[in-house]
């Protein structure tokens, strides 16, 4: 693998450490990634602290204990030369402990997330190889293809009966009209959030028949669905499903979107305890689900369209889940940008639809900069931090830069 070299460089610095302080992005990417490296750490009796948090900045790293970043860090230029990073963003760190496929000529977008790196660093930990389920998760919540290593670790898992797979439903929820009623990945038009119509579609099926060979049932719904929706939408309902043999919720839809939830809820804690196999709190992670997908569907129902393609957003905890919903699951024709005000700063989530193809980590980067704030990501997905006020410019910076 190309990622070998760095990958056990990072390893061997890991062990030598008496203590790790990790730093964790609160989604699912950077929540399962910060797992299976602490697991790894805990079987080497390398003790931890893990912090979960939505951002990171130069000035939160602590300079005098060993620092590993999970899922961001790359894109700082500045960070201090002995910080250990392993991520999939576009980079601008160029310390010596860094594992990111973009630095082998791996695609970070498509083939390979912070998770799957973290569980690549995991191997020359020790046998980690139980762990290839929780890789899975930062390849279904950052929207992957299972493809170049994303596949080998797949591959790595079937065969050693830690991950099967099947053709089934991948809407996550624990029933049918739960599952339906809280769809927002994807984002079901007349579906997602309508309670009646939730209840009718669910009293539709036939329970002897799995849903997958139920036609009643699928015509139903995608008569229901309509024309709203994207290709793209309808495909991501049914599909390749992965049972994770090891894990607390076997589903991995359903791990991926409930640890996603709770990390963005401010519960990352309850998320990592979950990906560490702690089942004491799965009661309470599908009641966080339950309440940050129905967080979504009102930030959806209140999103306001400023100009084709840009939007304004009350809740800047959902801002880049309604950016991925907006520029996914309906039909657009140009990138979409969604802007929510958070205190003196306002968050700003950038995304390309699918067939447009645009360098949204150049864009973001240089308008954000241009208005004193910060941004970065992936060519397709990208994030900002602007100074509250200072929307509009940030706005002309990027329409100047397209």
């Amino acid at each position: 693998m190309p990622l070998s070299p760095s990958a056990e460089l990072l390893a061997q610095h890991l062990q030598s450490t008496g203590f790790v302080e990790v730093y964790a992005h609160h989604d699912t990417d950077g929540i399962a990634a910060a797992s299976i490296l602490c697991t790894a750490l805990s079987r080497c009796h390398v003790p931890f602290h893990l912090h979960i948090r939505p951002t990171i900045t130069t000035d939160m790293i602590p300079i005098d204990r060993p620092v590993l970043l999970c899922d961001f860090g790359s894109s700082l230029s500045d960070l201090p030369g002995s910080t250990m990073v392993v991520d999939h963003h576009i980079p601008s760190f160029t310390g010596e402990f860094h594992v990111n496929p973009r630095l082998h000529g791996v695609d970070g977008d498509r083939e390979l997330s912070a998770s799957g790196a973290a569980y690549l660093v995991a191997q020359h930990l020790g046998d980690n190889r139980d762990l290839a389920g929780l890789a899975l998760l930062g390849v279904i919540g950052d929207r992957q293809e299972f493809s170049g290593l994303n596949r080998e670790i797949l591959h790595d898992g079937i065969a050693n009966g830690i991950i099967s797979s099947k053709h089934g439903f991948r809407l996550a929820g624990r029933q049918l009209f739960e599952r339906l009623l809280l769809s927002t990945d994807p984002y079901l038009p007349a579906i997602t959030g309508n309670d009646p119509v939730c209840r009718v579609l669910s009293e539709t099926v036939d329970p002897g028949v799995p849903l997958e060979d139920d036609s009643l049932f699928l015509s139903r719904l995608i008569l229901e669905v309509g024309e709203e929706a994207s290709e793209y939408a309808l495909l991501r309902i049914f599909g390749e499903v992965y049972d994770l043999e090891r894990e607390v919720i076997p589903q991995a839809p359903a791990l991926s979107a409930v640890v996603d939830a709770c990390g963005k809820s401010g519960r990352g804690g309850l998320a990592a305890s979950l990906c560490l196999g702690d089942p004491a709190g799965l009661s309470e992670a599908w009641d966080v689900f339950s309440a940050f997908r129905q967080r979504i569907i009102q930030g959806l129902r209140s999103v306001v369209q400023i100009e084709p393609g840009w939007y304004r957003l009350d809740d800047p905890g959902v801002v880049s889940d309604i950016a991925d919903l907006l520029s996914q699951d309906f039909v657009q024709t140009s990138p979409v940008f969604v802007i929510a005000g958070e205190g003196e700063v306002c968050r700003v989530s950038a995304r390309s639809p699918p067939g447009i193809d645009l360098n949204l980590d150049t864009v973001v980067r240089t308008a954000a900069s241009s208005v004193g704030g910060s941004g970065g990501g992936h060519l397709s997905r990208a994030g900002a931090t602007i100074p509250h006020g200072k929307d509009d410019l940030f706005r002309q910076a990027v329409m100047e830069a397209i």
